[in-house]
Formats: C-alpha cells, structure tokens, sequence
C-alpha cells in the first residue's frame, strides 16, 4: 500500500493514515487500527513509529483515532509501510471517506450489551463502505444499549439496542424509528444511506450531513425505508468514561483518560510496558480521549488502575480534567491562535472545584472547534495571542470579552465577575 500523491496531503481533510494533515508541527496522520483493537506489544510500537518518524506526540481524537502528530513528509509512505506491516491499517481505508462508525471501546465485551454491537458495528462499515457520495465526516453511532451510552456524541444516524437482538434508529432532531430486529439492521442501514446519498446528488452536493435534512424529509426517507416513528428510548445516565468496566466472563476493563487526550512516545510505550506487565491482550482507544484496557481480573485491575494513576492518567470519575476539551492550538497547529492545550492546564487547575462540579470548559485555538464541537458552559477561542470569552454556548457564539490567559485567571477566582456568572448559571 503506498502513499498518496503529494497534493492530497493539504489542509481541509479529514485526516487518515493514508491521506494526512498538514499542520503547524508536520503532518497528523489518523490511525485507526483494525476492530478498534491493539494489543500491548502495538502500542508499544506505535509509540516507537511517533518518535522515529515525527516528534513523539501522540493524541486519541474525539472519535476514539490515535493520532500521530509531526511526521515528516518525507517519510511518511516508510511510516505506512511500517503500519500496514504491523497490521494496524485498515485496508478498507484506501481513498474512501474515514471510518463511519463509532462504537463502544467494549463493545463485544461489555456484560451488560444488549448485542453483539462489535459484529454490528462491522457490518454497518461494510455496509455503509459500499454507498458511494457520503461525506467523510459522515458517522454512524452504535450502541448497544448498556452503560457507555454514546448519546453525547453527535451522529447522522444512530442504532441502539432497546432490547435483545433489537434496534431503533436514531436520526437528527431526536427522531428515532424501528424497533427492528438485529439481522434486519445492515441491510435497512444501507437503504438508509443510499436514500441519503440519493438526496446529495440531487442538490448538487449541498445536503452533506443528514443534519442538513428538514425532518420532514428524514420522516419520508425513513418511510421509503420501511421504518415507522417511534418513542425515543429511555434517557441513560451520562457514561463514566473512566475506572471498571464489567466485562463478560467476570472480567473487568480498566477505562483511563489521556489529560486533555494527549501524550508523547515515552509514555505510551511505558503505557504499553504496563499493560504488558498486567496480562492485557487488548487495549481499545476510546471516544473519551483515553483508552480501555481489557480481560482483567478484579486484583489485576485494581493495581493497573493505580499504576495508572500515578503516572498522571485520568482514572477518577470526578477528575476536573474529564470536564476539558481542548485543541492541540499553536505552534503546532497551523490555524491555532493561542496555546489552547497549554493554557488548559492552567485553567483546569484555576477552574477545579466548579470543574468536578459539572461546569464543562472548551478551549480551542480557532474558531473551529475540533476538540468539542457542540456547546460548554465556558467556551475560550484564541485570537491573536488571547481568548474570545463566551458562556453556554460553542466557538461560534458571542464573546463577552477578550482576554489574555492572565487576565482570564484573574476574573475567573471566586468573587470575580465571570466567575460569578458561571457560579450563577449552574446553581440557578
């Protein structure tokens, strides 16, 4: 499998391992390994691919995509040929749209899955693969009804489990259909996708995302499908994207967060070492920003989550880190107008109490939002060398100030004006 020609390597993508990002640092090369699934001695020599053919830093992508940062150009086809070789490129790839679907990091494993969402999630890429015209941000959410619900992240069409062998859609504006049954999902997914693929063609490519569809249009769209309107499935408790996991077989999964989704080739590999040392055969990213370690026993778990947690991982369900979303922002990123990940920790540290509380924070470096894309309670957008200020709402927002780091730190300590708005709001 060689590289791509030289001009598809040009910001605007969405990045894969075949076809990169150019950015501030190099290029960002988005790997997503085959079923999700990297054994330790990978991990380990993924870590060792990110320090010889880039700069070593390594992050997990809101989508649960490890991503290699600082590659050099030049070497990039020797960096493919390196992880086709390890079997860690999915071959299906090629010069199609990235990966569709997003699914559980235990799906498959989970005790409380309502299906085999691993094996549905497969069939549905297979079957999605085949639709020509889908955009390559378009994504698919499977879910197979347990506690790691995915209702947090966004999705042009959802399929959840509301019973065994039994799924709805989902489709935006909260308009879901079936029940159908599990055997009959692929085949009514690719209905679904051609229908949609149809309607692009006809705008002339205007109709991207099923977002884009008035729901009038999706009801009808589903109705050619054969799908009838159904209630919503039952609200779920927000997922805990980090600690144990039961697993099948009396196993446990070890979920731990990257801090703020990014780590450099040194401590993955040693990352790698641990889980090695523990008996993990699989290790799964997660949509989380972290990654999942599985086929534990209880004591095995506990002491891997201890490790863990004194290497700086994220393990506590109440860490003020999980309620962050930041960017890689400058130097590195080319579009990047303010150290985003940098100045995170500060803020984190400065907004922990109300952080662990609930508040959610989102800094990115630009206006487009890659690390969060929806809304937080307290949104920071770098514009030369400070933050547009915007509360309850997303990059795109009104700012009510524009602030250095500095004078940010300042007006958020208790008693100050932004912070008493934020206290404001998530008291009242």
């Amino acid at each position: 499998m060689s590289a791509p020609a030289r001009e598809t390597m040009r910001r605007g993508w969405c990045p894969g391992t075949l076809r990169p990002m150019l950015t501030g640092d190099g290029l960002l090369v988005r790997l997503h390994p085959p079923r999700n699934t990297l054994t330790p001695d990978q991990l380990t020599y993924v870590a060792e691919l990110a320090s010889r053919h880039g700069n070593g830093q390594i992050e997990i992508s809101g989508r649960g995509n490890l991503q290699l940062r600082g590659i050099r150009e030049e070497v990039h086809p020797v960096l493919v040929d390196d992880l086709v070789a390890a079997g860690l490129v999915d071959e299906a790839e090629g010069d199609g749209p990235n990966r569709l679907v997003l699914a559980s990091p235990l799906a498959g494993r989970a005790v409380d899955e309502l299906l085999d969402a691993a094996s549905l999630a497969e069939t549905v890429e297979r079957a999605g693969r085949s639709v020509a015209g889908l955009s390559a941000k378009f994504s698919i959410a499977i879910d197979g009804g347990g506690a790691l619900a995915l209702d947090g992240f966004a999705a042009d069409l959802r399929l959840q489990a509301i019973a065994a062998e039994v799924v709805t859609f989902g489709l935006p504006g909260d308009q879901w259909f079936g029940p159908v049954m599990l055997d009959a999902a692929p085949t009514l997914t690719a209905r679904l996708l051609g229908g949609f693929a149809a309607a692009n063609r006809h705008s002339s490519g205007q109709i991207r995302r099923m977002r884009d569809l008035k729901p009038a249009q999706l009801t009808a769209l589903a109705a050619s499908c054969g799908l009838m309107p159904m209630t919503a499935p039952a609200v779920r408790p927000k997922s805990a994207s980090v600690g144990f996991v039961a697993e099948r077989g009396d196993q446990v999964a070890v979920l731990a967060g990257l801090p703020f989704g990014r780590t450099d080739a040194e401590d993955l590999r040693h990352l790698g070492e641990l889980a090695q040392e523990a008996g993990v055969r699989e290790i799964r990213p997660t949509p989380w920003r972290g990654l999942a370690f599985c086929g534990l026993q209880a004591d095995t778990a506990t002491a891997l989550r201890d490790h863990l947690r004194s290497d700086g991982l994220v393990v506590e369900a109440n860490d003020p880190r999980l309620a962050v979303s930041a960017c890689t922002g400058a130097p590195a990123c080319a579009r990047g107008e303010a150290p985003a990940l940098t100045d995170a920790a500060v803020l984190a540290e400065t907004l922990a109490p109300l952080l662990a509380d609930g508040i959610s924070l989102h800094v990115s470096g630009c206006t487009k939002s890659c690390a969060h894309p929806g809304s937080a309670d307290l949104t920071l957008v770098g514009r030369d060398g400070r933050y547009d200020v915007i509360l309850a709402g997303s990059t795109g927002d009104i700012a009510i100030a524009h602030l250095s780091l500095t004078e940010l730190v300042r007006r958020l300590e208790p008693g100050q004006d932004i912070r008493a708005r934020l206290d404001a709001a998530h008291t009242g």
